[in-house]
Formats: C-alpha cells, sequence, structure tokens
C-alpha cells in the first residue's frame, strides 16, 4: 500500500508550528508496512488543497490530510477535499449525533461544525469538536496533534502493507571511503542501503526478510570502523 501525506496550514509554511504530525503519520504508517511515498504542506486555500488531493489520490492508495478542520474562517481543509471529488458539503448526521452524545446541543455549535463533503462516512473526534472524515480514499484527520493521533489509530487497521526490518550500522569512517562496502552489502545480501552522514555515518539496512537484514548487519559491522564506546 502506498500513502501521500498532506499537512494543511499557512503557520507550518512561516515556520510557526513545527510539522510533527507528518513525522508521526510516516511513522506509524511505516510500521504498519506501508510506503509513504509524498509529504505535501499547503496552504490555507481551497483550490491548493483541492488540486494538490485530487493529483494525488489518482496516484496513491489513500491520502491522509490533517489540519485544517472546524468552522472557522480558515478552517477550509473539507472545503478543499470537497471539491477534489466533485462534491458539496452537508450536514452529517452522525457526526451531529455523536456530538449530541457528547453533551453539545446543535445551538453550542457554530455552523459548518458537522458539515462534510456528501457521501462521506465521519470520524469521531474522541478528544476534540472537529469530526473527520473518509472518502474515495482520502483520510480527513484534525491538525491538533492529540486529536490527530486519536482519529488515526481509531482507523489506522484500514493501513496494511509488507513490513520492512530495519537495523543500523555506525561508521567512524569518511561516507567517501565506504562506497566500496555499500557496494558489496547490496550485492551480497537483498537489502537496501541508505547513508546518513554526520559526525560518523549511520548506514541503515532494510529488507522484508528479517534474517536477511541481520545477517547483511553483520557482516558489514565486521568490515567498517565502529566508533570506540
Amino acid at each position: 500500500m502506498n500513502v501521500a501525506v498532506v499537512t494543511v496550514g499557512d503557520e507550518l509554511l512561516a515556520g510557526r508550528t513545527t510539522n510533527t504530525n507528518a513525522t508521526w503519520l510516516c511513522e506509524r504508517l511505516d510500521d504498519r508496512g506501508v510506503s509513504v511515498e509524498r509529504v505535501t504542506t499547503v496552504p490555507d486555500r481551497i483550490a491548493d488543497i483541492a488540486r494538490v488531493v485530487n493529483e494525488y489520490r489518482a496516484e496513491y492508495d489513500a491520502v491522509v490530510v490533517t489540519g485544517g478542520l472546524g468552522p472557522t474562517h480558515d478552517d477550509v481543509t473539507m472545503a478543499g477535499v470537497a471539491a477534489a471529488v466533485g462534491r458539496s458539503l452537508e450536514e452529517h448526521g452522525d457526526a451531529l449525533a455523536w456530538l449530541e452524545e457528547d453533551g453539545y446541543s446543535r445551538a453550542d455549535l457554530t455552523d459548518g461544525t458537522t458539515h462534510l463533503p456528501s457521501g462521506a462516512r465521519a470520524l469521531h473526534n474522541e478528544t476534540g469538536v472537529a469530526p473527520g472524515a473518509v472518502l474515495e480514499g482520502i483520510y480527513v484527520l484534525p491538525g491538533v496533534p492529540s486529536e490527530m493521533k486519536a482519529m488515526f489509530e481509531s482507523i489506522e487497521s484500514e493501513f496494511a502493507g509488507t513490513r520492512t526490518y530495519r537495523e543500523e550500522v555506525i561508521a567512524d569512517e569518511p561516507e567517501s571511503a565506504l562506497l566500496d562496502r555499500i557496494a558489496d552489502v547490496r550485492e551480497r545480501f537483498d537489502v537496501d542501503v541508505g547513508s546518513y552522514p554526520g559526525g560518523t555515518v549511520r548506514l541503515s539496512l532494510q529488507s522484508t526478510d528479517e534474517a536477511t537484514v541481520a545477517e547483511a548487519a553483520a557482516w558489514l559491522r565486521e568490515r567498517v570502523d565502529e566508533p570506540d564506546e
């Protein structure tokens, strides 16, 4: 299963808010064997949201959108998603019923709070107010991290793929000096290798076979200079 993650918010693009939602979602999806192939941040503009979501829903098995839910003037994500799939926004009975069960009356709710794209499946917000939605492979989640995490956990079983196993080897050598051994381990074992230099070089080995990764990592550790403990 391959997925694109779209985060919505002017504050993310301005650097005023750290995009922890994208990191958390990528980690959780990766843990489930799902391949995240795009992470894109868009402003609070209906046209931008609609364009990106429409493009990605044609390319990937699912699109996870987070941020910009609610009834205020800059919460336009639902409208953008509705535009992407050519649907109207309308009050969702299940979303309203859930909020009423939580103690809200219709009079308590700002107009538009429970408006979702026509035909969408509502996702209850266990820790907040604004509901999420699912339609045509698009999953729309809140931007508040606690709300996003709780809502994702309620539907994460809908995301599945082939699990990937990883091991890391730390080399106390220049990255350029390791090129021959990186090539050798790729040739000997069916693994992907990522190289991430810093004070040392972190070599990340991964495969869908756990034993192969373990063997490749052991082979490589014997052939690099590891840093002193």
